[in-house]
């Protein structure tokens, strides 16, 4: 008799047991009627936590890393081996607040089969305010109206369809709003990252050339150009701790660098100029504004980004 096949595989990478524990309790009690699997990426950790953690979940598939290969290459060694029929990136620093949520998004996906990729809301701890979750693509004109804060301008941020829609340090409006409704768009957030298997197997896994920042815009620009849909759909919400590295000095310049490398791959060659050109005129721009604003620490940040990009 041939063996059922899993509706879902869940890859979680981790090196730290300060919220997998609680990742990984919340997670279980919301997977009741599911068919699953979980992947852990033990990755690095000083203190073997893939090895406490098979204490408390035998069914846990542990993968030790002893190197660090970047959210990308991790990831891929848990995606190669998921069997289900959908396949999940999860961070580890989530957790889980709707029982139903696994289920429920599984039937969602399945009455919706053009979606090739979905992800639920991010809220704050709080529990009332949303994060960011992924945008559209970064094209020339999305990225200069983003480094001249035009974007950030109410009204208009409908007709340019941002690269970052959530503009949580803008002058004018965060745009909070837009992640409150369902729509489609043309990424999300690695944080939770949800892919039928069947449009990962079409489009592939991460480009292991991007360590860390933009390699979810890269697999979801290859997984559009196979025809598949990106939804967003804050029906189903989870609460993710990690938005704290957001505007760091790594978050920042790494980004920066990963869309250079985004348009080496994918764009034209006459357009990398003009990107690297807006985004040092971006980067000095937030520099001037920082300084004026006192805020010397962050302008310490752009002043780096200048040079590095």
């Amino acid at each position: 008799m041939a063996k059922e096949r899993l509706d879902l595989s869940i890859v979680i990478i981790s090196s730290k047991l300060d919220y997998l524990n609680d990742c990984l309790e919340t997670l279980y009690s919301s997977l009741r009627g599911v068919k699953n699997e979980v992947i852990l990426i033990d990755n690095v950790s000083v203190d073997k936590i893939g090895e406490k953690i098979k204490l408390k979940y035998p069914a846990v598939k542990v993968i030790r890393r002893d190197v660090n290969g970047g959210f990308g290459e991790n990831n891929n060694m848990g995606m190669r081996i998921a069997k289900g029929r959908y396949v999940l990136l999860l961070n580890d620093d989530t957790k889980m607040i709707d029982k139903e949520i696994f289920k429920e998004m599984i039937n969602w996906m399945d009455s919706h089969p053009r979606v090739g990729l979905a992800s639920c809301a991010l809220l704050n701890p709080d529990l009332k305010n949303y994060q960011g979750s992924g945008g559209y693509f970064p094209t020339l004109p999305r990225v200069i109206t983003w480094m001249l804060f035009i974007d950030d301008i109410p009204y208009l941020d409908k007709l340019i369809k941002p690269y970052h829609p959530m503009h949580g340090y803008s002058f004018f409006h965060t745009n909070e709003e837009y992640f409150k409704v369902s729509h489609k768009q043309d990424w999300v957030t690695g944080a939770f990252f949800l892919m039928r298997k069947t449009a990962m197997d079409q489009s592939g896994i991460f480009d292991e050339d991007f360590f860390l920042y933009v390699e979810e815009v890269e697999l979801a620009y290859r997984v559009a150009k196979k025809g598949w849909e990106t939804w967003y759909l804050p029906k189903w919400k989870i609460v993710h701790y990690g938005m704290a590295t957001n505007g760091s000095e790594k978050a920042t310049i790494m980004e920066m660098q990963n869309l250079r490398l985004f348009y080496k791959k994918h764009k034209p060659s006459w357009q990398l100029p003009v990107l690297t050109f807006f985004l040092r005129f971006g980067a000095f721009l937030r520099l001037f504004v920082y300084l004026i604003l006192g805020r010397i620490n962050i302008a310490k940040i752009y002043a780096k980004a200048i040079v590095a990009v």
